[in-house]
């Protein structure tokens, strides 16, 4: 059997009296009006600890989406012991019968459950319509699809069998529970990082983020109707230092699947080296943990594109992607009209601001409370540093938690906010001499410990090629003019490498790789019986 040939979901544009806006502006009025109470899925149980917190709007304080049930130690032990449970029947079902399981949950994705993925982000996570639909809805559908091939096509992927012996790769999963720990800002990093180790066969642990519960249980949802047996992932919420101290101290565990902050991931492989003696094999760790994403322009770079690959690289979903623009070399010559280009963006960006509920909004809230004073204090830090602020620099948290669009121009070009990730709508701009272009180069690619995204900027073919090989340890995934973000599964996989992780790509087979442990068969057919060798007369 072959699984169908994947394509990418195509983009609903939710275009003001289009079917599909009605549609989803009445699922996101019902959410609203109700809190969820969100259990635990562990094996075939619904489980309420009772140690309840809540899911706010980041646009809106008095909105609580949800009442979500966290962890207890005995409810992360419990996950994992119904992941082991599973594993033994779920590593031996067909592969076409648990590819079916998923293409029929990218399907409901697709369908039935859009609006409600849709409607869980853009409340849960503020998101706008628009980026809200190319990550939870399609960017999703494009994981499980493609992940889906990519898997079948490992499994095509047999040795060489010379004449008497039949040589076979046996793809199994890993001998161990998968634990994924996932990040808020991306609804479908939350469904990949579970469902690629289960569709190779593995069981897991999922612990969402606390701002990501709402969307995690629709995913969930989906999947079960898809017919995801029960065990196979067990979704659990609250504490994820709680979720990988326990993973990490039971012998059993196969790997860890993890998006979040490269603190936490360090801490992770520290944790699993210290305990290395104690388990059964060698853990895999797969991870992403952020970057300080660049974009670099030569003075032939077309302005025109450039002021757009800026606004939308840093300020799109409030700047909260790994992928976001934070820091921009720009040459002296191209300075005075980008600067008055990227100023006008950045305000109209401001203008359109606001509750993401309303689908006509551009940009919504960063997370939370902690994310909104990192944010004013490192504006406020640059002003007093006396950095120019371009444009922007204010922040509201009367009802929501809201950062405008900000560009900061410094002469220094390691200052604070050119080196430290804020995971914001902050872009900080060095201007250089255009004679320096070879130099930049070097201060671009030295300047960050990260290496996850970046962007070239050049009209000269030859200047954007030394570039390319410049900088090219200096992210996993690079684009010549064009913005830093928006990587599509299939056509862009992504993951960086140095402090932004083990670059395993998501959204290619390289990472499902990760979650195989292979087999080598060889079968003789017409085995000797004799043990003299022909040399020995």
């Amino acid at each position: 059997m072959t699984v169908p040939t994947p394509s990418n979901e195509p983009v609903h544009d939710y275009a003001p009296g289009s079917p599909e806006r009605a549609s989803l502006e009445a699922r996101i009025a019902a959410m609203a009006a109700e809190t969820a109470e969100l259990p635990m899925r562990i094996g075939d149980t619904e489980v309420r600890s009772g140690a309840t917190f809540p899911q706010r709007a980041p646009h809106r304080h008095d909105l609580t989406v949800a009442e979500v049930h966290g962890a207890r130690r005995e409810d992360v032990e419990a996950a994992i012991e119904a992941a082991e449970a599973a594993r033994y029947e779920w590593s031996r079902w067909d592969f076409e019968q648990r590819a079916a399981v998923f293409l029929r949950a990218a399907d409901l994705l697709a369908g039935p459950y859009r609006d409600a993925i849709n409607a869980a982000t853009i409340l849960g996570q503020s998101k706008s319509v628009y980026q809200a639909e190319i990550d939870a809805a399609c960017e999703l559908i494009d994981f499980l699809r493609f992940n889906v091939a990519f898997a079948q096509e490992l499994m095509q992927d047999q040795p060489y069998s010379p004449r008497g012996v039949w040589n076979q790769m046996e793809h199994r999963p890993l001998d161990g529970f998968v634990l994924a720990v996932t990040p808020f800002n991306f609804t479908a990093i939350a469904g990949n990082l579970p469902t690629a180790p289960a569709i190779v066969g593995n069981t897991v642990v999922w612990k969402p983020s606390e701002k990501q519960a709402l969307a995690a249980q629709v995913t969930m949802d989906a999947l079960r109707t898809a017919g995801l047996p029960d065990g196979v992932i067990n979704l659990i919420h609250g504490d994820g230092a709680l979720a990988v101290d326990v993973a990490t101290s039971d012998p059993r565990l196969g790997g860890i699947h993890f998006t979040g902050s490269e603190k936490v991931l360090r801490s992770i492989m520290r944790t699993v080296g210290e305990r290395t003696d104690t388990y059964r094999n060698f853990p895999r760790v797969v991870g992403e943990s952020g970057g300080k994403d660049f974009v670099v322009a030569h003075p032939s770079a077309d302005v025109a594109g450039l002021a757009i690959a800026l606004g939308r690289g840093a300020f799109e979903y409030q700047g909260q992607k790994c992928s976001a623009a934070s820091r921009a070399y720009v040459p002296r010559s191209l300075w005075p009209d980008l600067r008055d280009r990227v100023a006008d963006v950045a305000k109209d960006m401001t203008a359109n601001m606001g509750d993401v509920g309303e689908l006509s909004t551009f940009m919504g809230a960063v997370i939370d409370g902690t994310a909104f004073e990192r944010h004013r204090d490192a504006i406020e830090q640059a002003r007093n540093e006396g950095r120019e602020i371009l444009v922007g620099g204010g922040t509201d948290d009367a009802t929501g938690w809201f950062v405008e669009p900000t560009v900061i121009v410094t002469d220094d070009p390691r200052s604070d906010t050119m080196v430290r990730e804020l995971f914001g709508p902050i872009l900080t701009v060095h201007v250089y001499e255009d004679a320096d272009w070879e130099p930049t180069l070097g201060m671009v690619d030295q300047t960050s410990p990260y290496a996850l995204t970046g962007a070239v900027w050049s009209q000269d073919r030859a200047a954007g090629y030394e570039a390319l090989d410049r900088l090219r340890d200096a992210a996993g995934n690079i684009y010549l003019n064009d913005k830093p973000t928006g990587s599509i599964v299939g056509q862009q996989p992504f993951g960086g490498a140095r402090s932004s992780g083990t670059n395993d790509k998501a959204g290619s087979k390289l990472n499902l790789v990760r979650w195989i442990s292979a087999r080598s068969i060889k079968e003789t057919f017409d085995p000797p019986t004799d043990w003299r060798y022909p040399h020995m007369g």
